[in-house]
């Protein structure tokens, strides 16, 4: 497939829409990461970067920054929970940074944050599969109308394994309906 018959239309205020979405859903679960960690903020500045930039902010080499910041986070700790927190928002941060093309991967740059928190959570629980599975129905009752038109104009997330597969494919079918 070329570039041509991949690319789509992706507005500026639909970006910053995911943006949002995609901060809320990993501050659901920052305390997470916080209570672990309490002297490291690189989850936290990338989530109010995601937020800034949604709010109107610009793209800057920062925000690109924090999200790699955040990531390096999920690298550096062993707690599982607090892992996937950092990982949210990471994906929170990056989440600016989609790129207009119809790729199954930026879906999961759409839909990562709302999985990690999900994640995160069932972790924190034990395991305990109904708090993701409720923390899904959380991430798709707040999810705004542009996320659901983006994700309407990619193509379905490739099935993957683990919870975090199961998490991708229940946010992407719930969100396209």
């Amino acid at each position: 497939m070329d570039d041509d018959a991949t690319a789509m239309k992706l507005g500026g205020d639909e970006l910053r829409e995911i943006a949002l979405y995609a901060a809320s859903c990993a501050r659901q679960v920052l305390s997470l990461f916080e209570s672990r960690h309490p002297a490291d903020h690189r989850p936290r500045y990338a989530i109010e970067g995601a937020e800034a930039f949604g709010l109107g902010g610009r793209r800057t080499a920062l925000l690109r920054s924090q999200a790699w910041a955040a990531h390096a986070a999920a690298r550096d700790t062993q707690d599982p929970a607090a892992a996937d927190a950092a990982r949210a928002a990471s994906l929170a941060a990056a989440a600016a940074y989609l790129h207009p093309k119809a790729t199954a991967h930026q879906v999961r740059h759409i839909l990562g944050a709302a999985a990690h928190q999900a994640r995160a959570l069932e972790s924190a629980a034990g395991d305990d599969k109904t708090v993701g599975n409720e923390q899904l129905r959380w991430a798709l009752k707040h999810a705004p109308p542009a996320v659901r038109d983006v994700l309407r104009r990619m193509p379905n997330v490739p099935a993957g394994r683990g919870r975090m597969g199961h998490f991708l494919r229940e946010l992407d079918t719930g969100l396209r309906r």
